[in-house]
């Protein structure tokens, strides 16, 4: 459950540098905000927006001495997502996102940067978007190397379980009857031809 407030008060200088890069952290890991951001939704200048809206939430975090409340800083990222990207994300991780602040900054003011050391630690290679595709793309880079039968990639994979599949007999091809109609097989089962 998403908590409704987080704590105001004063973050200190560490508190505050230790939230912004949570911040940017958890946006690196953002796969609609990500995608927004390669896809240009926003623009040429979509990276900037998209840091823009970080350094905001940021601001409103350390600018304000009041409780922060969840469906503030939900509205905030909704009206700030369509404005910049011209985007309604409707998959559930503006609230995700958004939680996910409001607990590290909720930790920042007790000094405790656990959640943010958990990030930075576990920081991937790549972005979000690119953590499906980092797959084909290192199949692409080992396929100099004579080892590729070693390790099946995932496309290598998939391939296979689609062969797998496919136990029955192919069907013959459709004959035409007495009144000369063919009868088509639905293309649910098949196979390949």
């Amino acid at each position: 459950m998403a908590p409704s407030t987080s704590g105001g008060g004063a973050l200190s200088a560490q508190s505050a540098a230790a939230l912004g890069e949570g911040i940017g952290l958890v946006f690196a890991r953002w796969t609609a905000l990500q995608m927004a951001v390669e896809g240009e939704w926003g623009g040429r200048d979509s990276r900037a927006k998209a840091d823009q809206l970080a350094e905001s939430i940021l601001s409103w975090f350390t600018n304000s001495k009041r409780e922060h409340y969840y469906e503030d800083l939900v509205d905030m990222m909704y009206d700030t997502v369509s404005e910049s990207f011209n985007a309604d994300f409707e998959d559930g991780s503006v609230e995700e996102v958004a939680e996910q602040l409001l607990i590290m900054h909720e930790e920042c003011l007790q000094s405790n940067y656990s959640s943010v050391e958990k990030l930075r630690n576990s920081r991937t290679q790549g972005n979000a978007v690119s953590q499906s595709r980092q797959m084909v793309v290192d199949d692409d880079d080992s396929s100099d190397d004579d080892d590729d039968d070693d390790e099946p990639s995932m496309v290598d994979n998939e391939a296979g379980s689609a062969d797998m599949a496919v136990d029955e007999p192919k069907p013959s091809k459709p004959v035409p009857d007495a009144d000369g109609w063919t009868t088509v097989p639905p293309r649910r089962g098949r196979g390949k031809n």
